[in-house]
């Protein structure tokens, strides 16, 4: 292994073609570059440089060291601009794995943001439900996942991981336009017992189910999709009722439904999940205070 040291100042012996030249062009004392020349030969195991005259003459090695000087050299400086850009937060590429609902109204604010302070910034979003974002994060497909818990069912984050508490995301009842219950502001989940259900992904069921069963009844469940568009055009046609976020309301709205608060009320925490380590990452520790930003302009939703 070289010293990076050694090759700059080999590269500029060569280029000044004497050890009291690039002295004087890096600062140094002659003794100390003629240290550092030799620390060299011992790495390559064989001359550099012969003595011509008064001046220096490379070797063979010298020669094709010289050429390899020329792009180890460049590459480093490439490599110290990328890294000061990125410690600088002027570049840097973050993926982040989100749900549906937090895709379509977290993320667009959040980055908005980004780019207008810091349009180096590229953000690479993914999208699946929990648990499976937060999965996709301890394989290292992505960098921040973001992900929801139903009161009740929370589950602890791995010791690697770090979570944030981004915002509390209001359930509301999905009724069709002229449903006899649509007049009320709030509707009791105990006066939809009888009413046929519409749940949402695996972990929205189960939160329905269990919801439910707390007012004693358990919900006819007839159709199952994780698409809210799909939803809320089953509410629409008449096919059920559904609990619906209000994330997804606040960016999607069938002129054929509405929503009511339910009683009693139910909430979803909404956190953002980084492996530890990350957080010392600029790009990613960004990321994650644009995402809190924005769900704390949210907040009441």
């Amino acid at each position: 292994m070289f010293d990076s040291r050694h090759i700059r100042t080999f590269h500029e012996v060569v280029a000044t073609g004497s050890y009291s030249a690039a002295a004087r062009a890096l600062g140094y004392t002659q003794p100390a570059i003629t240290q550092q020349m030799k620390a060299l030969e011992r790495d390559v195991g064989v001359p550099l440089f012969t003595r011509a005259g008064r001046g220096l003459r490379l070797t063979e090695a010298g020669e094709a060291l010289a050429r390899h000087a020329e792009v180890i050299l460049a590459g480093m400086h490439a490599a110290q601009q990328q890294l000061g850009a990125l410690a600088r937060l002027r570049a840097g590429r973050v993926r982040v794995c989100a749900f549906p609902s937090a895709n379509a109204t977290l993320i667009p604010q959040a980055m908005a943001r980004l780019l207008a302070e810091h349009p180096g910034i590229r953000v690479e979003l993914l999208e699946a439900e929990p648990p499976e974002s937060v999965h996709r994060l301890l394989r290292g497909e992505c960098d921040i996942a973001l992900a929801f818990d139903y009161p009740g069912a929370e589950a602890e984050p791995a010791p690697e991981l770090e979570r944030t508490h981004l915002m509390e995301d209001q359930l509301t009842v999905l009724l069709p336009v002229g449903h006899p219950l649509a007049r009320r502001h709030a509707v009791r989940l105990a006066d939809l017992a009888e009413e046929r259900w519409i749940a949402g992904c695996p972990r929205c069921r189960a939160n329905l189910l269990h919801v439910c069963a707390g007012q004693g009844f358990t919900p006819d469940v007839v159709f199952t999709t994780d698409d809210n568009l799909a939803v809320q055009s089953l509410v629409a046609a008449g096919v059920g009722i559904a609990l619906m976020p209000a994330l997804v309301l606040s960016f999607m709205c069938h002129r054929k439904v509405t929503g009511r608060l339910a009683e009693p009320h139910v909430r979803r925490t909404v956190s953002a999940y980084v492996l530890r380590e990350h957080l010392r990452v600029p790009a990613t520790a960004l990321v994650l205070n644009e995402l809190k930003a924005a769900a704390a302009a949210r907040v009441g939703c």
